[in-house]
């Protein structure tokens, strides 16, 4: 098994930071509430400069948030894009996606993990949530080409999370309203301290673009 997929394919390897973070600057990430994270993603259909600087934002935006995926409404804009850099099972996986849509799984294919799941958008928070323990999305790249990406275990969540987002769903969405209420008060404890370690990891990587870590579990 290769040790790392970018673009859903083997590749000998790939940096610490992705290509395209070193080209973006940082974008506000948005938050539980707004409305742009609690409608349906319209479909790109403009590709071109302007998807691609889009991109790079959010590859560096996702790197200085801490997170393994981000998707393009938790940067205001309403459209069908995310980013990812998950490890999973220490195989890493790194690339976007447009215009995703997710395979539906037999139930022969599907079985539910339920694991510990964060999101940028509800920051500091961190609870259980069921999820298929494998993934296959079909999209476009930037340049419209046409992609297929599979995952499995950590990055399967990756893949649902993220596509989640696209439909206008957070994932304390599918909570329970007690559980939904916990979420919502861890990110109310913690909320100032995540931000002020973004700030200090936006400056550093502005000074020297080293490797970041990415906590588990998947934030996005």
């Amino acid at each position: 098994m290769p040790s790392v997929f970018v673009q859903g394919r083997p590749a000998a390897s790939c940096p610490p930071l992705a290509p395209e973070a070193l080209r973006g600057s940082v974008r506000r990430i948005t938050e539980f509430g707004e409305e742009v994270l609690h409608k349906p993603c319209r479909d790109v259909t403009e590709f071109g400069p302007d998807l691609a600087a889009l991109v790079d934002d959010m590859f560096r935006t996702m790197y200085v948030a801490e997170g393994a995926g981000l998707a393009a409404n938790q940067v205001g804009v309403g459209l069908r894009l995310f980013v990812y850099d998950c490890l999973d099972d220490g195989v890493r996986h790194v690339g976007h996606i447009v215009n995703p849509v997710p395979d539906p799984l037999g139930p022969a294919a599907r079985r539910l993990l339920d694991e510990g799941e964060g999101c940028l958008s509800v920051p500091g928070a961190t609870m259980s949530v069921p999820r298929p323990d494998r993934a296959v999305v079909r999209g476009l790249d930037r340049d419209g080409a046409p992609l297929l990406v599979e995952g499995t275990g950590y990055f399967a969540r990756c893949l649902a999370h993220e596509t989640d987002h696209l439909d206008g769903h957070v994932y304390v969405d599918r909570l329970s309203a007690r559980d939904r209420k916990a979420a919502l008060r861890q990110s109310a404890d913690r909320r100032e301290e995540v931000l002020a370690r973004r700030a200090a990891t936006a400056r550093a990587l502005d000074g020297a673009a080293g490797d970041l870590t990415r906590p588990r579990p998947p934030r996005g």
